[in-house]
């Protein structure tokens, strides 16, 4: 089972709650990949916030420095990466795969990455590049692939690393997990359904690795894998992400499964 900091947040009481902070964080966690720029209305939409709170957050988190604006739409400050920095100096989990990702890219010639379940999505907190890859020529859409970086969100129910880590939870978690979160739509193979989703992850559990064909993005598939501590818990994902390959999402794992799962093992005593 996953550990811990994998799990849904622990209950808080009321008297503790501050409902200021929680507003402000979403406010800022309403930027990402997809929408670097916001103005109020579109931070309203993505909150839960009226327009005129969303107005109020956006220029107070401007005053403090954690946003900068054009007077109309408002983006993240380099103030922001001073916690992505402290993150990666201080924890555990990427200062320990680093090493590993940038051997099992080169081995592979494929990007890797390693990731973690909070909430909704699944965070990338180490990634190894495979700096040879190229485009295909007459290729019509944009893989994402290539521009993943560390603190990129993606959503769990639609990737390889997602769907091993849901996997994973007990199942009264992820029967809460599924509650709580839509199962949203990004290409025509996205499982936007609860049973068929569930059934997907029985099987991702029973075989103990999970292959996404082009769920999260047309031209992209990946193989994924758990990675667990010394103690058996899941306390990541780890996956190898191919685009615009030729051949199959079966052939993605049936070269290269023996090795993700023996690089897993290999991480297993320092994590």
């Amino acid at each position: 089972m996953i550990a811990q900091p994998s799990l849904p947040r622990s209950p808080i009481q009321k008297a503790d709650w501050i409902e200021g902070m929680a507003r402000g964080m979403a406010v800022l966690e309403s930027f990402d990949t997809e929408r670097q720029r916001l103005n109020a209305t579109l931070t309203a939409q993505r909150t839960g916030l009226t327009r005129a709170a969303a107005r109020r957050h956006l220029l107070t988190l401007t005053h403090l420095g954690y946003l900068e604006t054009d007077g109309q739409y408002y983006w993240l400050s380099a103030k922001v990466l001073g916690f992505a920095g402290s993150y990666l100096s201080g924890a555990r989990l990427p200062r320990a795969v680093q090493p590993t990702l940038h051997q099992l890219s080169l081995a592979t010639q494929l990007s890797c990455s390693v990731a973690v379940l909070q909430n909704d999505a699944v965070i990338i907190v180490a990634r190894g590049i495979w700096q040879g890859l190229e485009l295909p020529a007459k290729a019509s859409h944009t893989v994402l692939a290539y521009g993943l970086h560390v603190g990129t969100r993606l959503p769990a129910h639609a990737t390889s690393t997602g769907q091993v880590l849901l996997a994973n939870l007990a199942p009264t978690q992820l029967q809460d997990w599924l509650k709580a979160n839509s199962l949203s739509r990004l290409t025509a193979n996205t499982s936007t359904q609860t049973q068929a989703l569930k059934k997907k992850l029985k099987q991702v559990a029973k075989q103990d690795y999970c292959v996404a064909d082009q769920e999260h993005e047309l031209g992209v598939d990946a193989l994924a894998v758990p990675l667990r501590n010394a103690r058996g818990d899941t306390v990541a994902a780890l996956n190898l992400v191919r685009s615009g390959a030729a051949s199959t999402s079966v052939d993605l794992a049936a070269r290269w499964l023996p090795l993700l799962q023996h690089t897993a093992q290999s991480l297993r005593t320092l994590i």
